[in-house]
């Protein structure tokens, strides 16, 4: 079946955090993670095959900071193509026929002009470099996600279009002040939403940054303002050190009693950020399978 097709009929579970997955498996403290889909891909395979286990009809490259000019502040530039070509072989390895594999597309880590030096057309240029290895590699959509600015967003949509036409999937992160939602840019939920639209994503919504909780008010009027499918992906809670450890207070249980009430407003296409694992992931399946 079509993706969106899909998305509008059944919906669609993504997967949830990676990051936090390959820490756990060994990744060491400051090493980019991209890395480990040259060092370590077997490690990068089984977090995959554990999220497909969970129930994920879609999984997500390990390439969130895989663009050149995120590896070259990381000192890895050299690296930019191997990884990101790594990455969708791995993922598309775990997804088989069966499942989809999103190239995953995260900011830059510089800002654009007039507040950074980094103008559109490198932008442009930077993410169109990124997407084209990951659509030769088997990828079945992108999904462009956390970004705060939405001229960045907008960038990448842009850099991918001049090298593919495979879907698009956009989410920004939203914080909420006196005056309601908005990206610490100042980027309005309505307005953000439509100009994502407009630039060519097929589905549009938010992620990170925010629990679940406060997540089912964001995803509500999000819901409001487009017609396309709407995916949303919440942080398990705000994180917390306990015993010098980070954590995300959330449960299993509660993540996916709240993704249920997301879910039950119209938003299609779901999943995990921050602090979410198979475990989430198989909670979200089973409430999905017993409330369809």
């Amino acid at each position: 079946m079509n993706i969106l097709d899909k998305a509008k009929s059944t919906g669609l579970l993504f997967d949830g955090a990676m990051g936090s997955m390959l820490m756990a498996s060994g990744m060491p403290a400051g090493m980019a993670s991209e890395l480990m889909n040259i060092e370590k891909p077997d490690t990068v395979l089984e977090i995959h095959k554990a999220y497909l286990d969970a129930g994920s009809d879609v999984i997500t490259t390990n390439t969130f900071g895989g663009s050149p000019i995120k590896m070259k502040s990381a000192g890895i530039a050299h690296l930019a193509e191997e990884a990101n070509q790594m990455a969708a072989r791995i993922a598309r390895q775990a997804a088989g026929a069966e499942r989809y594999v999103a190239g995953d597309i995260g900011p830059m880590g510089e800002m654009l002009e007039p507040l950074g030096l980094i103008t559109a057309s490198e932008a442009e240029d930077n993410f169109s470099r990124q997407a084209e290895v990951l659509a030769h590699n088997g990828v079945d959509l992108f999904i462009v996600e956390t970004m705060f600015d939405i001229n960045e967003s907008l960038a990448a949509i842009r850099g991918i279009r001049d090298v593919s036409d495979l879907p698009v999937f956009a989410t920004l992160t939203f914080e909420k002040g006196p005056l309601g939602f908005a990206t610490i840019m100042g980027n309005r939920v309505d307005e953000s939403m439509h100009a994502l639209v407009d630039a060519g994503a097929v589905a549009v919504g938010a992620n990170c940054s925010i629990g679940s909780d406060l997540m089912i008010e964001l995803a509500a009027e999000i819901r409001r303002c487009v017609t396309v499918p709407v995916i949303i992906q919440s942080n398990a809670g705000l994180p917390e050190t306990r015993d010098g450890r980070l954590v995300y207070p959330e449960t299993p249980e509660r993540y996916a009693a709240n993704v249920a009430k997301i879910r039950a407003l119209g938003v299609t296409i779901i999943g995990g950020c921050c602090g979410t694992t198979p475990e989430y992931i198989r909670e979200i399946r089973d409430l999905i399978q017993k409330y369809p």
